[in-house]
């Protein structure tokens, strides 16, 4: 929290951005609550349009994972911020499909609220090779590794596949970091897992699509919390799983999802070994072509509906708009 309100504070000082241009138009982007605190008084200051982008909603998504109280003093101060923001606001861009459902009964009009999800840079992805059918099947996660990410459900799922007769050893590549990291190993090691895990550093962004493309499957894995997903989902790592053209095996109960939607892969319950165990064999043992069909719906899905050219443009009409309206030409 103090982090949070010093950045709001350093953001205020008139001589941060003493030498920057008068703007037309300011987004806030909620990474945390008063980052667009800060940018609504800015956007006031200059007598601009303030856009409110809604990544997560605070405090809701903290209270939904038991990181806070509901009646708490902060999590009323904070749902006290949320609303002046989202009626301060002459546009609220929301990244979770269904966030509509949360926002307009708070006062909102719907026609305020409009959702441009995350997505991908094709650009620097391009499509990778088929994936090859010799040797180990690769399954790959890439991604944080956190608490909230379920990865302990996915390495006691590995112990259960080793239980399976399958026409090609499956081994998983966990690539990323996280404060889980430490402790995820020392399971691996206590499952007896650890000759077909291997643990690797975080890529930069641009060293991705490269690292992606060795994979035969991608995996992830999201907590059974029907509350804190049943506004949707709209994770970065999933589009770059998406655009690596692997199929998915994803393990979720949320309100939306991508990887049926595009007919990439496979959907199994949240936080269950034994049915992450079962998703795993079944794909090794899904035949090539099919693997292959849904490798190409998952590129050509985000191709469709998230590349970063397409989510651009809704941006720039979403701004240009609201601007506008400001000058009285809508």
């Amino acid at each position: 929290m103090r982090n949070m309100l010093a950045y709001c504070f350093a953001v205020l000082r008139r001589d941060t951005l003493s030498k920057l241009l008068s703007p037309d138009v300011i987004v806030g982007s909620s990474v945390h609550p008063f980052a667009a605190l800060a940018a609504a008084v800015l956007a006031a200051r200059y007598q601009v349009p303030f856009v409110f982008e809604v990544r997560d909603l605070w405090p809701q998504t903290l209270i939904d994972m038991g990181r806070l109280k509901a009646k708490g003093f902060v999590a009323r101060g904070m749902h006290l911020l949320e609303r002046w923001l989202y009626h301060r606001a002459s546009r609220i861009i929301v990244l979770l499909p269904h966030a509509n459902e949360y926002i307009e009964p708070l006062g909102v009009p719907p026609e305020k609220i409009v959702w441009i999800p995350n997505g991908v840079d094709l650009s620097v992805f391009p499509r990778p090779p088929i994936a090859s059918e010799e040797g180990s099947f690769t399954l790959m996660y890439l991604g944080a590794h956190g608490q909230a990410n379920s990865l302990e459900t996915l390495l006691k799922a590995m112990s259960l596949v080793r239980q399976h007769r399958l026409p090609r050893a499956v081994k998983l590549r966990m690539v990323g970091d996280g404060a889980s990291k430490p402790e995820l190993m020392r399971l691996a090691t206590e499952l007896g897992i650890s000759d077909v895990v291997s643990f690797e550093d975080a890529v930069a962004k641009r060293e991705i699509p490269r690292v992606a493309a060795e994979a035969d499957a991608f995996v992830i894995c999201l907590r059974d919390l029907p509350k804190l997903y049943r506004y949707g989902i709209s994770m970065n790592k999933l589009f770059d799983y998406l655009a690596g053209a692997r199929p998915i095996l994803i393990a979720s109960a949320a309100s939306n999802n991508p990887v049926v939607e595009a007919g990439a892969g496979l959907t199994v319950r949240p936080d269950d070994p034994e049915a992450l165990a079962a998703g795993i064999v079944e794909l090794v043992n899904t035949p090539s072509e099919v693997r292959c069909r849904m490798s190409v719906a998952g590129r050509n899905y985000v191709e469709a509906h998230h590349g970063f050219d397409r989510l651009g443009a809704c941006l720039a009409e979403v701004l240009n708009g609201v601007v506008e309206e400001r000058h009285g030409r809508s």
